[in-house]
């Protein structure tokens, strides 16, 4: 199970590391290279072996930082990334989005908005439980539902067969959420006891 936090420095990835975040993506919009990795250096240091490190949209200071990198439908970089050896994950608001991103090499993909969400205004409309669905079927490797994912409805995305979710508001709830996907997990998706 994957709880994705998306963050935005390096204090709240120590915590979302602490509490249950087994990635940590730190997204920065509207600054330099250099500054994102200035805060990625924060971040590694803060979040240490505790969940794995992502940098959003920003190439070079993944490769910089030798940490993944997450790359949105518009993002070039992908043939880069591949060339370079960096591992990627990949946005995808439609299944034939999350083939071409497996097809790529994406390590995972980020599926969504599934609800809307003020977080997030450059995707396209919410998919629902049932986009999601349909990509979660496209697709082998593992789809991280996002997109105004909190406590109330996490579980139902494990149902809709996402392997985690990934939140950016809802990051101060990592522990309740934790404990939400793992009793989803262990009953089938749904929360449920079987």
């Amino acid at each position: 199970m994957i709880l994705h936090a998306i963050v935005a420095d390096a204090a709240t990835a120590g915590w979302a590391a602490r509490n249950g975040a087994s990635v940590v993506q730190l997204r920065l919009k509207g600054v330099t290279t250099a500054e994102r990795v200035r805060v990625g250096a924060e971040v590694i240091a803060a979040v240490g072996d505790l969940a794995m490190v992502v940098m959003n949209d920003d190439l070079a200071a993944a490769e910089t930082l030798g940490v993944l990198v997450h790359l949105g439908q518009g993002d070039a970089g992908v043939e880069r990334a591949a060339r370079a050896g960096i591992s990627f994950g990949r946005s995808a608001g439609t299944p034939e989005e999350a083939r071409r991103a497996q097809a790529d090499g994406a390590l995972y993909v980020g599926a969504g908005a599934v609800w809307t969400t003020p977080s997030k205004t450059d995707t396209g409309p919410a998919i629902g439980l049932d986009g999601l669905r349909d990509i979660c079927r496209a697709v082998s490797i593992p789809v991280v539902a996002i997109g105004g994912v909190d406590g109330s409805n996490a579980a139902s995305c494990i149902g809709a067969g996402a392997r985690g979710v990934a939140v950016i508001r809802a990051v101060t709830e990592l522990p309740r959420l934790r404990a939400l996907l793992e009793i989803a997990v262990a009953h089938g998706g749904d929360g449920r006891a079987r």
